[in-house]
């Protein structure tokens, strides 16, 4: 007796009310497809909500299109997914998968606020490079550094992840973040 073990589609957890499968019929295609199970263990342990906890936004909420966990999100599964360059960004903002990964609703950008970045759903290297370069004690004013990260949280949040881990919990996903 023949099995069947070739299934035409791998169905995932949603996005919103999108449906996230992968097919094999063509379309947009991409060559990180394994990024959709890196989104699905992050979905079961919580860990960009509770990365993004670790970071204090200074920026004005006004002039905000990327949040501090949209930020988080493309830049870990930028490096998980070989990127480990910012400069990588400046491509990779158009990519409708990683937008997917990221939790952007609108994946090809063509709903952005300026004509110059619509194409591109995600941010690019300045953007990301910001994220990364800011100082804890002078992020509230600096002119462009303004999102920064509390090292005491970062650890913090390691340790949690790691005891949750150990102790066979995922942790209080209701609120994300460390336990101060």
């Amino acid at each position: 007796m023949d099995t069947e073990c070739n299934s035409p589609q791998l169905e995932f957890h949603a996005l919103g009310c999108r449906e996230v499968v992968g097919r094999f019929d063509g379309g947009r295609i991409t060559s990180d497809g394994g990024g959709l199970l890196l989104r699905e263990v992050d979905i079961r342990l919580g860990l960009m909500p509770r990365l993004a906890a670790c970071f204090t936004d200074y920026r004005n909420p006004n002039s905000i299109e990327h949040s501090v966990q949209a930020l988080v999100a493309q830049r870990v599964y930028g490096l998980a997914l070989g990127y480990e360059d910012l400069n990588d960004h400046d491509t990779q903002r158009a990519d409708s998968l990683l937008a997917a990964l990221v939790g952007k609703r609108d994946l090809t950008g063509e709903h952005r606020e300026r004509a110059r970045d619509q194409g591109y759903p995600l941010a690019g290297s300045s953007t990301l490079n910001r994220l990364e370069l800011s100082t804890p004690g002078a992020a509230a004013e600096d002119r462009y550094k303004k999102i920064a990260a509390d090292p005491e949280a970062w650890t913090g949040c390691w340790w949690i992840c790691f005891w949750n881990r150990m102790s066979g919990r995922r942790g209080d996903l209701a609120r994300p973040g460390c336990d101060r």
